[in-house]
Parts: structure tokens; sequence; C-alpha cells
């Protein structure tokens, strides 16, 4: 059980990276820190490839907090 959920917590950690990084930014970098308030609040609907990115972002955290969480509750 310890390393199926060791397994889990890599691959989803990877995987998590690998998505992150292909979502497109939505802010201008640092500039969204100094003056990019209305950008950053602003009402924007997620579509198509991003909303499917967003959402396997959302799952893939999902997988890696609970399967952290379920190894320290082993260890215990």
């Amino acid at each position: 059980m310890h390393t199926f959920l060791m397994t889990m917590a890599i691959v989803s950690s990877i995987l998590l990276i690998v998505v992150v990084l292909l979502q497109e930014s939505k802010s201008g970098g640092l500039s969204g820190l100094t003056g990019g308030a209305e950008e950053l609040f602003g009402k924007q609907k997620v579509r198509g490839v991003e909303l499917v990115l967003q959402r396997i972002t959302v799952v893939l955290g999902l997988i890696f907090f609970i399967s952290l969480v379920c190894l320290t509750w082993l260890k215990l």
C-alpha cells in the first residue's frame, strides 16, 4: 500500500507540473503585481483547452494531496 501511494504521489506531482506549465499565463508576469489588479479579479470565463487543463489541474492536485495525507496517516 505504501509503494502504491508513493507512486501515486510521484506520478501526480510530475503530471501536475507538466499541466501547470502547459497552461497559458493570464497576467503580464510581474506587472500583475504592481497594477494589474483589474485583470486579476476580472470575470474571465475559461473555455476550450484552458478549461480542460484547469480541471485536470484540480483533479491532479486532489490526487496529490490525498495520496500524501494517506501516506502520512500510514506512517502514524
